[in-house]
């Protein structure tokens, strides 16, 4: 996995462009999220369904209701985000999205805790 750019948001997130973003993803030109920062970002108006989330530091953002049931998620880290449901994928265990959500640590798909 890269590393992080923590200082690096992408614009299209950060400015909270939803449907530009949205547009964008039912067009099949979804932009690039993998190892993106997206802490703090309220992304519950983003289809992020089926988004490659892998990598990606998503500290405190609100992902309250969000369905990512196809998203790829191994790698990314959901520190303290706002997770009320919230929709994961089939092959993520409820263990690692706890500990991912308590202590940081990287979410790996297919795990059993």
């Amino acid at each position: 996995m890269g590393d992080i750019n923590r200082s690096a948001k992408p614009n299209i997130l950060f400015e909270e462009n939803a449907e530009k973003f949205n547009k964008l993803v039912k067009e099949g030109n979804t932009p690039e999220l993998r190892n993106k920062n997206l802490s703090d970002l309220d992304l519950t108006a983003f289809n992020l369904r089926d988004a490659d989330l892998s990598g990606c530091y998503m500290r405190g953002a609100n992902l309250k209701g969000l369905d990512l049931s196809g998203a790829n998620l191994d790698g990314a880290s959901i520190k303290h985000a706002l997770i009320s449901g919230t929709l994961f994928p089939r092959g993520l265990s409820s263990c690692e999205i706890q500990l991912s959500h308590t202590h940081g640590t990287r979410m790996r798909q297919n795990s059993k805790c």
